[in-house]
């Protein structure tokens, strides 16, 4: 499933009504997945109001955290609190390479393998569900500066 399939069928899953500020949201957030592009929810509501300046802050948030519940959108957590979202080109799972200078997201294609979960269940006398992996570091263009 490409990006704009993907936001288009979020949208259509989650809204049973079509409002011009939900369809504004949902290009803008195409066209930001298309470029690979990393943005804070701040970002994306600063874009929208360069044409739109009607479009309620509290749609914005809404329907990102309806997308990321969806996982049609992806959020990444920093340690200084700060968090981005990001559409990853990948449809499968993966996890994250993230600069904590430039906040660039690069998709990660390894995991931990099955003997190593269940170890970590035995061990914890936990039972994995899920898991989400995310390593931060300096990119390769931070690390020259």
């Amino acid at each position: 499933m490409d990006i704009e399939e993907k936001i288009t069928s979020a949208f259509r899953e989650f809204s049973e009504r079509s409002t011009q500020p939900r369809q504004v949201i949902a290009r803008n957030l195409i066209r930001l997945g298309k470029s690979g592009a990393v943005f804070s929810a701040e970002d994306l509501i600063k874009r929208l109001h360069k044409s739109n300046p009607g479009i309620g802050r509290a749609t914005v948030y809404r329907s990102i955290e309806k997308l990321v519940r969806m996982k049609a959108l992806e959020r990444i957590d920093f340690s200084d609190g700060t968090h981005f979202f990001r559409l990853c080109a990948s449809n499968g799972h993966h996890h994250h390479l993230a600069c904590t200078n430039c906040h660039r997201v690069l998709d990660l294609d390894f995991c931990l393998d099955k003997d190593q979960i269940a170890t970590i269940e035995r061990q914890q006398s936990f039972s994995i569900q899920d898991h989400a992996i995310t390593l931060f570091g300096l990119c390769k263009v931070c690390r020259v500066e």
